[in-house]
């Protein structure tokens, strides 16, 4: 029985100036209006945008008439546009050039949980996806970082064994009842010998 091997590529590139000033305040502004846990979640979205206009920027080299780039074209628009950081109208690959990290960012679970106004406030809403209260259609995501489709957005939900949603009640909510249980009896005996 030998090691399985496997490839294993970096989903994020850190930035080639660590202390640049102005890209670490828009970074940390990103991190508090969208919640997100750290500045690698930043990075990895920050890559595939980066690999999204490369891959335009190669397709655009090309002439109009070609196979390749009306195929290939054509699925990077269709991609964009069933997760939702492309409207529907936009079907030129010049627009791939405009997209921006929070095109992405605003796609997450996460943020669409808020959104929504199922949670207070983004940090509410990651908390209650890492805790499994939150399904889209019948599957129970408990990844913050979940991209939503445009045709699953309208099925975001509480789980149904949630308390949130139409499960019975939480931890609390039955330890305060066991205890009215407990001390119910106890008031009742006293009573009688009065």
């Amino acid at each position: 029985m030998g090691k399985t091997l496997r490839n294993y590529s970096k989903t994020y590139v850190t930035p080639r100036r660590p202390y640049e000033k102005e890209r670490l305040d828009a970074e940390l502004k990103l991190i508090g209006e969208f919640g997100l846990k750290n500045k690698r979640e930043i990075y990895r979205v920050h890559m595939i945008v980066s690999a999204l206009r490369k891959k335009a920027r190669e397709l655009l080299t090309l002439p109009e008439k070609d196979t390749r780039r009306i195929f290939e074209g054509s699925a990077l628009l269709r991609r964009l546009h069933r997760i939702g950081v492309l409207d529907a109208s936009k079907t030129k690959l010049d627009y791939i050039l405009a997209i921006k990290e929070t095109d992405f960012l605003r796609r997450r679970l996460q943020t669409q949980v808020f959104n929504m106004g199922m949670a207070i406030s983004v940090h509410h809403a990651r908390v209650l996806i890492r805790q499994r209260h939150i399904r889209v259609g019948k599957q129970i995501v408990n990844v913050p970082s979940f991209t939503v489709r445009t045709d699953s957005q309208a099925h975001i939900e509480f789980a149904n064994n949630s308390p949130l949603g139409n499960g019975g009640p939480g931890r609390v909510k039955r330890k305060k009842l066991r205890n009215q249980k407990a001390a119910a009896p106890a008031k009742t005996d006293d009573e009688d010998m009065l």
